[in-house]
């Protein structure tokens, strides 16, 4: 059983910044690939950005291609995701997500995923 939290989100002005975290209660962190997740409002939960276990490895959706930074440090079970440039369009609920051994070609997909935060809210105005 490995427990997710999430941290960092809030309300921000479009074109601002935001740094989200993700702790990881689990002795082995660093076999697990790590993604990000988010679910706007009316709308499916879409793959944002993924780092393999060792972190040599990224992958990042279109939408957030050159504005996010996917990172870890599994010396402290930690995964990270840094927002730039963030616009209305980016407001969801983000969720950090293992996967265990999981390979970067497989991580854009949910379905690969073990578990689960319970999410943070981000919220861009205009």
């Amino acid at each position: 059983q490995v427990q997710l939290v999430e941290s960092g989100g809030g309300l921000v002005q479009a074109g601002g910044s935001l740094r989200l975290s993700c702790a990881a209660s689990t002795d082995t962190f660093s076999i697990y690939t790590m993604g990000w997740f988010r679910r706007a409002p009316g709308k499916e939960r879409e793959f944002v950005a993924a780092i393999s276990w060792a972190g040599s490895n990224t992958r990042y959706s279109d939408s957030v291609q050159g504005r996010f930074t996917i990172s870890r440090d599994n010396s402290k079970n930690m995964v990270y995701l840094e927002m730039n440039s963030l616009n209305p369009e980016d407001t969801a609920v983000y969720y950090c997500a293992t996967y265990f051994y999981g390979t970067i070609a497989r991580a854009t997909s949910a379905t690969q995923y073990d578990y689960w935060g319970q999410g943070t809210q981000v919220t861009v105005s205009s």
